[in-house]
């Protein structure tokens, strides 16, 4: 069933409707939302740390298997927000993406070229019919040995971006307007300031205080540039740090 003024143009991913837009790619956005979670990134000084809600559907479902965080390399990380299957097949694509730069260049892939890659092949989802846009939104972090602390978000239509912090997910527009007040003086956070400024994010927009379960926390820092997801007891430590703190 087409929807209002886009009566029609909503049944081919190539035809613009007469106000210039593409309708399938506005519902991959919105593709996005429906898995309903929020995640939150931040920049710091020397690290970065990305934060998501871990919904697990079913009290048969093993919790280990659930998760939005992925390792591309050892030493960069993907936060996926949107369609888990959709995810997966863009990880899995950017896995060997990054291996065959690495034998072919003999260094590892710099986060920069992984996300501007990603954003390329979403940008090209959005050109042909035979293909659907991924209704995923993938938050690209890592440390390069040059510039420092990156973070990049790729979106469905093939946008990509350096963040100091970002959101994705149902409540993005309040948690960026949360973090637009944090980030305001350009702080270089700490590795401590910028995990719990993230979590601290996401208690905030969401309105509730996580269990450690609850949470997903990935991290990267320039002292250890291995990609990794943060322990329940870790989590814990940081969200008492949090409630001890406010």
């Amino acid at each position: 069933m087409s929807r209002g003024s886009g009566a029609g143009y909503d049944r081919h991913i190539t035809i613009f409707s007469p106000e210039g837009r593409l309708f399938q790619v506005e519902y991959a956005f919105k593709a996005v939302k429906s898995a309903g979670v929020t995640s939150i990134a931040v920049r710091g000084k020397d690290s970065v740390c990305v934060v998501t809600q871990k919904k697990v559907p079913d009290k048969l479902l093993d919790q280990t298997s659930v998760t939005h965080l992925f390792q591309i390399t050892k030493y960069i990380g993907l936060l996926a927000t949107g369609m888990t299957a959709d995810a997966r097949s863009l990880v899995q694509q950017a896995r060997n993406e990054a291996a065959e730069f690495r034998h072919r260049y003999g260094y590892e892939m710099p986060v920069d070229v992984l996300a501007k890659w990603i954003a390329d092949k979403s940008q090209v989802y959005t050109q042909h019919a035979y293909m659907r846009p991924l209704g995923v939104v993938a938050m690209v972090l890592g440390i390069d040995e040059e510039k420092g602390s990156q973070l990049f978000k790729c979106d469905p239509a093939g946008h990509f971006y350096g963040h100091k912090a970002t959101s994705a997910g149902v409540k993005e527009q309040e948690a960026i307007n949360f973090l637009e007040k944090k980030m305001k003086n350009d702080p270089a956070f700490s590795y401590e300031e910028t995990v719990q400024t993230a979590i601290s994010a996401l208690q905030s927009v969401l309105q509730e205080d996580f269990k450690a379960t609850e949470i997903e926390v990935g991290v990267v820092q320039a002292a250890n540039p291995v990609f990794r997801a943060l322990s329940t007891e870790e989590i814990d430590e940081h969200l008492t740090a949090i409630s001890e703190r406010d």
